[in-house]
């Protein structure tokens, strides 16, 4: 499948947005009588960070994992590098992942495991690889793009919060995602560590090529990582733009987004 060019301006670096790598049309989803996504719409374009931002509860993380097939949505489209995630059996799924790299809220580290382990379990049980210097190296590699290699025989129990949102991150990187799926990525963790991590999200985009989404109701990091931010409200896309768009905009339930 082709996807078109368009004249969208990413923020950062001035430059044009490249082809859609994602989309979502009219995407609904309920739980019982409760409607969380009530027909979201967006694009994800090669190379941007896009931000979903919003109150929670409101169905950002929803969103992405309706985007990777963790959940399936009442109705709508998703597709993603291509792919239609909706029709895909679970071996297609499971290639597609591959390519996009999931942060979870909690790091999702496994605590029986050292830094070490966490990391290379996805590239045994992913890609097969068990060679011990191609290991160390992947491992060492990922570490140092976090800036944590010191960690690499340390048990996350060990760790820091933010330590351990970048060792999940390092993890996810180790197998070279097309796309970035960040959830709250900046949640529990002290403004100075906050403003670290965001500048790890805009070095991996750097590093890596990633497109990435951003899942967060953390108005600084909106700021500092976004090249567009779409405000989920109400269990809709209801505004998209930059940060200075969105702040100069007069809708009342932005408005305490930008009060700080």
């Amino acid at each position: 499948m082709q996807y078109p060019e368009t004249d969208i301006d990413i923020k950062k670096g001035k430059e044009k947005a490249g082809k859609v790598v994602a989309s979502v049309r009219d995407l609904k989803k309920s739980f019982g009588d409760r409607e969380v996504l009530k027909g979201i719409n967006l694009d994800l374009h090669e190379s941007e960070n896009l931000v979903i931002l919003g109150r929670s509860g409101t169905g950002k993380s929803v969103l992405i994992k309706c985007m990777v097939g963790l959940i399936r949505p009442d109705s709508g489209n998703i597709n993603v590098l291509g792919k239609d995630v909706l029709s895909l059996n679970a071996k297609e799924l499971n290639t597609l992942r591959l390519q996009i790299g999931f942060s979870f809220q909690g790091s999702a580290l496994y605590d029986s495991m050292t830094v070490r382990e966490n990391l290379e379990f996805p590239l045994k049980r992913n890609l097969g690889i068990f060679d011990r210097a191609k290991l160390n190296e992947l491992v060492t590699t990922a570490l140092e793009d976090v800036g944590l290699a010191n960690t690499i025989n340390m048990m996350p129990a060990e760790l820091s919060g933010g330590m351990k949102k970048r060792v999940g991150i390092a993890r996810t990187l180790i197998l070279k995602p097309k796309i970035m799926l960040y959830d709250e990525p900046t949640s529990g963790l002290d403004p100075i560590t906050s403003m670290e991590i965001n500048d790890l999200i805009l070095s991996v985009r750097e590093k890596y090529k990633t497109s990435s989404i951003i899942i967060t109701h953390d108005i600084s990091s909106a700021k500092h990582t976004s090249d567009r931010i779409v405000a989920l409200i109400d269990g809709i896309n209801k505004l998209e733009g930059t940060f200075e768009e969105l702040k100069q905009a007069t809708d009342p339930e932005l408005e305490p987004f930008f009060k700080y």
